[in-house]
């Protein structure tokens, strides 16, 4: 059962990310966040309310609440990279992320394995070798690779956040909620101080009513996926959940291949099956 949900997991984000990768390159980026995590938002806040999630609050929930201050931070980022570079290179990339975890710790007085180690040392090549040199104009942009690497860390801290905020699964949904109710007005004020400097909310042909179901699908796969964890997570070694959740990168990347017949150099995706690794190593030390 762990290793069932944890695979769905991994589906779940694997298609969201592509799903909002898409949905960036047709509409502004902090548009996608905003309606994308308010319906995140509604269903969340139904399961909250069935499950008697409302018991579980306390001053744990600042955390939901610093996690729904990065969240935005790190999705935009994350958007914006997959607007601009290859998706079978960004995805991989964004998941260095749990490296903020394994720092926590650190500073907590926890010590990395030899796995650990060497999880860090691979994923830092294959961050250098995932940018790919720019001959010819070939290379991913510089700026594709920050952007990941921000998003990177800001899906880290909230994961880290996240953890610290909830001690139950119902906690965790609260913790969720509040997280997105966060996200959500973040990100509206921020998509309200971009139009008021002249940058458009929506793209020349105006609101892309025919992206609701898209925009409904990342929301909901989001929420669904963070979902399944929980009863990998619950049901089964922790271990193993992360491990096998970590692989949603390898669903995006095979979605880029598939439906935008997306080719990587070879040097482009030996870094990014890199920092995949690493990745894994990382989560499994």
């Amino acid at each position: 059962m762990t290793a069932l949900f944890a695979l769905a997991t991994s589906l779940l984000w694997g298609l969201a990310d592509f799903g909002g990768g898409v949905l960036t390159r047709r509409a502004p980026a902090l548009t996608v966040v905003v309606v994308s995590q308010t319906i995140a938002t509604v269903v969340l806040g139904v399961i909250v309310v069935a499950t008697g999630g409302w018991s579980e609050a306390g001053p744990r929930l600042w955390f939901a609440f610093a996690a729904g201050l990065v969240g935005p931070v790190a999705m935009i980022c994350f958007y914006k990279a997959l607007a601009l570079g290859p998706m079978g290179v960004v995805s991989p990339l964004a998941t260095l992320g749990v490296a903020v975890p394994v720092g926590v710790g650190l500073v907590l007085g926890e010590r990395p394995g030899l796995v650990q180690v060497a999880g860090i040392g691979v994923a830092v090549t294959g961050v250098v070798l995932a940018g790919g040199p720019q001959r010819r104009g070939g290379g991913v942009q510089r700026q594709t690779v920050v952007l990941s690497l921000v998003s990177a860390l800001g899906f880290g801290a909230v994961f880290a956040l996240i953890a610290e905020a909830s001690t139950t699964v119902t906690g965790l949904f609260l913790a969720l909620f509040v997280q997105r109710v966060t996200n959500v007005a973040a990100g509206g004020l921020a998509l309200y101080a971009s139009v008021r400097r002249g940058a458009p909310a929506l793209p020349a042909g105006g609101f892309p009513w025919a992206s609701m179901p898209a925009l409904a699908f990342v929301g909901l796969a989001d929420v669904a996926a963070n979902g399944t964890y929980s009863v990998a997570a619950q049901h089964g070694p922790v271990m193993v959940a992360a491990v096998l959740a970590s692989l949603y990168p390898v669903v995006t990347a095979l979605a880029a291949r598939g439906f935008l017949s997306e080719r990587l150099r070879a040097i482009q995706a030996t870094g990014a099956g890199l920092a995949l690794v690493g990745t894994l190593l990382l989560a499994a030390g």
